[in-house]
């Protein structure tokens, strides 16, 4: 009995041990678990990230009637609007806050809050409804509603 259990106990070691472990790459396509690693991403200033979580053909819709307002129709002109919101505001734009993040099927809707400060002393404080759609764990949309549009455009 004795010579049987020695190999027993190693042959359930080696199915045990090679058992393939869950990639810790595995990507998500839960809508709300993407919108909140893109926005966890944008708040940690990893470009590359955030880009990475955008579709190629991504349509965002950016409010008001200052610079940086309008359609953008890919990844790349999403990136080169975060690019000029460095710029314009000194490299002070931050994520200060995400307060609510709520999912109905493939689209999240989230309330943010923007600061900012320009060197001439300038401030953005304004909070955004944000609406994200998801499709194949890629946002595919972004629909931004601002809480104060006039202070935006000035600001930007």
């Amino acid at each position: 009995m004795k010579n049987y259990i020695l190999p027993v106990l190693v042959l359930c070691t080696l199915s045990v041990v090679a058992q393939p472990s869950p990639s810790s790459e595995t990507k998500s396509t839960d809508p709300a678990t993407i919108t909140k690693e893109f926005l966890n991403a944008v708040r940690g200033h990893d470009s590359k990230k955030a880009t990475a979580l955008l579709h190629p053909d991504v349509i965002w819709v950016q409010p008001g009637t200052n610079r940086l307002s309008g359609v953008k129709k890919s990844r790349e002109e999403v990136q080169e609007m975060g690019k000029r919101m460095g710029e314009l505001s000194d490299k002070s734009i931050e994520l200060a806050e995400v307060r609510v993040l709520n999912a109905n099927g493939n689209s999240v809707a989230c309330l943010l809050r923007w600061k900012a400060v320009q060197p001439t002393g300038n401030v953005l404080d304004v909070e955004n409804i944000d609406v994200y759609t998801i499709e194949n764990g890629l946002i595919v949309s972004v629909k931004v509603y601002s809480a104060d549009l006039e202070q935006e455009n000035r600001f930007w």
